[in-house]
């Protein structure tokens, strides 16, 4: 049974004779030991308590702490990763860039490369073709001159 202090203050003895009767005097001293051990016992739990509740939230600061050095750590990772990255891809445009450029040098070369073929092709082919049509004028007239005169009314 546990006393408030205001029910300790307003306890009432049983007076006797020669002052208060022993036996209420010895049941209220022991009525208040037993409130003032229960009231010491639920202190020192407490305390138990309070000191583990402590040693937790300086365990969870210590967590925080952890894990906001972490968070920033893999913040700054990743600002540099992407950075990394963007310089990265810009070298691959230049250099993609550049192959672009070569490729079209390379094609306007050939072109004129085969334009330059095809105007010699060409000439050959002219010079051939006059060989060839001088050769067949002067065939011609030789065959005229040697076919008897109906081939040349029928060729004529």
């Amino acid at each position: 049974m546990s006393l408030t202090p205001v029910e300790v203050r307003h306890l009432e003895l049983r007076r006797g004779l020669f002052g208060y009767r022993r036996s209420s005097v010895e049941k209220a001293i022991d009525d208040v030991a037993d409130s003032f051990e229960a009231v010491w016992r639920e202190r020192a739990e407490l305390g138990e308590r309070v000191h583990v509740l402590e040693t937790e939230v300086a365990r969870h600061v210590e967590l925080e702490t952890l894990l906001r050095s972490t968070l920033v750590s893999a913040e700054r990772a990743a600002q540099d990763m992407k950075e990394q990255a963007r310089r990265e891809a810009d070298v691959i445009v230049q250099e993609a860039s550049a192959e672009g450029r070569r490729l079209v040098r390379d094609g306007i070369a050939e072109k004129e490369q085969l334009l330059a073929e095809t105007h010699r092709i060409r000439t050959m082919l002219r010079a051939a073709l006059e060989i060839v049509s001088d050769g067949t004028n002067e065939a011609a007239e030789a065959a005229e001159e040697t076919s008897p005169p109906e081939i040349q009314r029928l060729a004529g």
